[in-house]
């Protein structure tokens, strides 16, 4: 994606109204976006200023020609610091379509539906704009700027290329066909109970990453669960403890396992099976 300063210039050039129109609303929003994200890190850098250089928010409002109260309204009415982990936005929430025999179009399950609504309910309490995206069944298509993909790598060629990068973790079959996650080093595998009758306590697991994509620096958070459901519980966990993960990851490329107990879609408790670990 360009620089806003290209683009401004590419919307100034366009000899087409209507063209022309289009290209303003879409830098209008990129800088809407990039304005919420100044703010964040004008409210990290003052706390910061405070917690590293020890100076009071008085000092630090006539360093920076404020009011003590403004500074309060700035730390107040900021977004937290960890917004970032899902980038700077526009943000796009893509789900899997899936073709189903006897219909004839295709669909998306009720589970990754959900998933869906969960993520944008905390994407737009973050301040980012949202847009869904419907991978279409044969799994091709190209991420356009910030994405959460609740998409496993068996419905799109983007997820599967993304966790071959992951250092600790794959997500394939196993020799029967099973979808599984499991260790590199072969020390463990995460299977869900969905596929074992015998099977006690969780629904089913997720894996969650912060992964490359391949054409250039972005990041895509990939939500996949071994089945559907196990994303709404990956979304479940992600919403109560984005702090702490932030806290532990920051912006950098991760991956982690996260089991979830299920009442229907409700999920009923969500926790990790394997922690975050960072790729180097």
């Amino acid at each position: 994606m360009s620089e806003p300063a290209d683009q401004f210039e590419r919307v100034r050039r366009e000899p087409d109204p209507l063209r022309r129109a289009k290209l303003a609303s879409e830098l209008i929003l990129v800088y809407q976006q990039r304005s919420v994200e100044l703010a964040r890190l004008r409210k990290e850098a003052i706390n910061r200023a405070a917690t590293e250089r020890g100076l009071s928010f008085t000092s630090i409002a006539a360093e920076l020609g404020l009011t003590r109260g403004r500074i309060t309204q700035i730390r107040q009415t900021a977004p937290p610091a960890e917004r970032v982990f899902f980038g700077v936005g526009p943000v796009t929430v893509a789900i899997p379509e899936r073709q189903v025999s006897g219909r004839a179009l295709p669909m998306i399950s009720s589970e990754d539906t959900r998933a869906a609504d969960m993520v944008t309910r905390l994407l737009t309490d973050l301040a980012f704009q949202v847009e869904r995206f419907r991978i279409p069944p044969n799994g091709e298509w190209q991420p356009q700027g910030d994405v959460v993909a609740i998409c496993g790598p068996k419905s799109s060629h983007v997820t599967a290329e993304a966790i071959k990068s992951d250092p600790f973790l794959t997500f394939e079959p196993d020799e029967s066909g099973k979808w599984t996650i499991r260790e590199r080093d072969g020390s463990r595998t995460y299977e869900s109970p969905m596929d074992d009758a015998r099977s006690q306590g969780w629904s089913d697991v997720a894996y969650v990453g912060h992964l490359a994509l391949a054409d250039d620096r972005r990041t895509l958070l990939v939500v996949a669960g071994v089945h559907a459901l196990g994303s709404v519980g990956a979304i479940d966990y992600l919403s109560r403890h984005l702090s702490d993960l932030y806290a532990k990851v920051g912006t950098r490329r991760f991956s982690m396992v996260i089991a979830s107990d299920h009442d229907g879609e409700t999920v009923t408790r969500s926790e990790p099976l394997c922690s975050p670990r960072v790729h180097e």
